[in-house]
């Protein structure tokens, strides 16, 4: 079973290399570290084993500011991030590494080592860290048709902004400071910005445009301040931010009765779906694999020509599954489901559901930003803010590039 799985891997990542990969590469994958070099070091004495593992962890993980101390092979840790899956992901790290004969955590840095070690782990410096890059605290929500990323897909069936669609988003999360050990939970937080902008584009035009072609049905701006907490299996993110709707040009174009014969000053098929909200979530990562969610949410403010009621709740759950290390191509890959169900007060609190289903590609396992291709299929209510109104369901093919 475990060679088909690095079958798998490999002809799933095929597109990344044109090289042939033997089965003895494939299988190599599963118990090699990703980026280390392929010569042994097993035969290296202890502090030389020590200084490599360091810069290793430093490398991919300087943001954590771990120490490594290594006796007879054995790798003791220090200095871990609080949080359990980032944790993990470390010491899974190290365990890859060839030579090592096992990993452990301590808490602190053992007293025989403190005088060596003491001008690195007490070393001046700011009790945090200026634009940190590694990973987010608050890990991404895959099935939210919402959430902050880069990606492009085919839609097909949404009868709301055309049966044959591309939806295309664009944004990203830009972390500015991060405390570490705050709290009396010692946990690390997090403050950033987010910027994005979702657009939909009907493929299939008819009707006012006899020739057809594609036309920008809606775009939505969004930008937002999220401040982020973790600790151990928890992890919150407390967000204040902004959304705006606006219909395409070639919309307009090709469905005049939202400019034409309308009274002077009047103007009934322009609506204005802006507003600000404020909502907080918790996430619990139950398992290595299984995550869960939950969030209120309150509008704070809606433009009048489009009020909205102020509750509502996202709620939602992630597993992850079949996870694999690629020597070959030094990555880390996944096939991941997830479920994102909305309930809005304006909508009369009926659910809006999210499936998504697919593969995702990392440098790290659970650190850094990720290329997921996936399935998607929506019932509920429409996503695109002018239509948010209108019920719609739909099928997606769709890959992203984000955290």
């Amino acid at each position: 079973m475990t060679r088909w799985i690095g079958f798998i891997a490999i002809l799933l990542t095929s597109c990344l290399s044109a090289e042939e990969v033997s089965e003895e590469e494939a299988l190599a994958a599963l118990s090699r570290s990703d980026n280390i070099p392929q010569e042994s070091i097993a035969g290296a004495n202890d502090p030389y084993f020590e200084g490599y593992i360091q810069a290793l962890v430093d490398m991919h993980y300087y943001e954590f500011q771990v120490i490594v101390i290594v006796k007879d092979h054995v790798v003791w840790l220090a200095n871990l991030p609080k949080n359990e899956l980032l944790e993990k992901s470390i010491i899974s790290f190290v365990k890859d590494v060839p030579g090592v004969k096992e990993v452990k955590k301590i808490d602190g840095v053992p007293p025989k080592n403190i005088e060596e070690r003491e001008k690195y782990v007490n070393r001046p410096q700011v009790k945090g860290i200026w634009f940190p890059q590694a990973t987010e605290l608050f890990q991404p929500l895959v099935a939210s048709p919402r959430q902050v990323t880069y990606s492009i897909g085919y839609r097909g069936g949404d009868t709301v902004v055309g049966t044959k669609a591309v939806a295309v988003s664009m944004g990203d999360d830009f972390p500015i400071f991060r405390w570490l050990d705050v709290l009396p939970w010692h946990g690390d937080m997090q403050i950033g910005i987010e910027a994005g902008i979702w657009a939909v584009f009907n493929m299939d035009v008819h009707g006012y445009n006899p020739q057809g072609g594609t036309e920008l049905v809606n775009t939505d701006y969004y930008v937002g301040i999220p401040l982020t907490y973790a600790i151990n299996k928890w992890s919150y993110r407390l967000r204040i931010y902004h959304i705006s709707s606006h219909l395409g040009d070639e919309f307009l174009v090709n469905h005049p009765e939202y400019v034409n014969n309308v009274p002077t000053g009047q103007n009934p098929h322009r609506r204005n779906p802006s507003f600000e909200a404020l909502d907080f979530f918790g996430s619990y990562q139950a398992t290595d694999s299984l995550r869960v969610y939950l969030g209120p949410g309150f509008i704070l403010h809606s433009d009048k020509s489009f009020p909205m009621k102020t509750y509502y709740l996202e709620y939602g759950a992630e597993v992850r599954f079949l996870g694999l290390k690629m020597y070959y191509h030094r990555l880390y890959g996944t096939f991941f489901a997830g479920a994102d169900w909305q309930n809005w007060e304006f909508q009369h609190w009926d659910i809006n559901g999210t499936y998504v289903l697919g593969y995702e590609w990392s440098k790290l396992q659970n650190m850094g930003r990720k290329l997921r291709i996936f399935g998607e299929f929506h019932h509920g209510f429409s996503c695109e803010g002018q239509f948010m109104k209108k019920r719609t369901t739909y099928w997606g093919i769709k890959m992203s590039y984000g955290f």
